[in-house]
């Protein structure tokens, strides 16, 4: 079985989270939950009651506005749609009994967002 939601915001890379857990590591614990909040709530909307009991792969497509971010300071935020997943109750867990592989594609369009492509096994 296949899903698919998307996250029309531009998450924070990981440049952005570093700099936030350094200022203070109340404001990166801040930006992590404000940032699964956003996504758990898309994740809600779009997947319904979704429960997924098997293992999974996962595909992360990126749209970006521009190049000024490294792709691998952008693909850190899958840190975040996994954990907000697991809140969600969509995914049991992250680890790698139930996400056995992702892939990450790029794009560039006006506005930022992730389409996130899940593929039971």
């Amino acid at each position: 079985m296949r899903y698919k939601f998307e996250i029309n915001q531009r998450l924070p890379s990981l440049n952005e989270y570093t700099k936030a857990c350094r200022a203070n590591k109340f404001i990166g614990a801040k930006m992590k939950e404000d940032t699964e909040n956003y996504i758990w709530a898309d994740i809600k909307q779009q997947l319904k009651n979704s429960k997924i009991s098997h293992a999974v792969k996962i595909n992360f497509t990126w749209i970006e506005e521009n190049k000024k971010r490294d792709l691998d300071n952008i693909c850190f935020a899958k840190k975040f749609i996994l954990d907000a997943l697991v809140k969600a109750n969509v995914l049991k867990n992250d680890t790698q009994n139930y996400v056995i592989g992702f892939t990450d594609t790029f794009l560039y369009d006006k506005k930022s967002k992730v389409i996130v492509e899940i593929e039971e096994i």
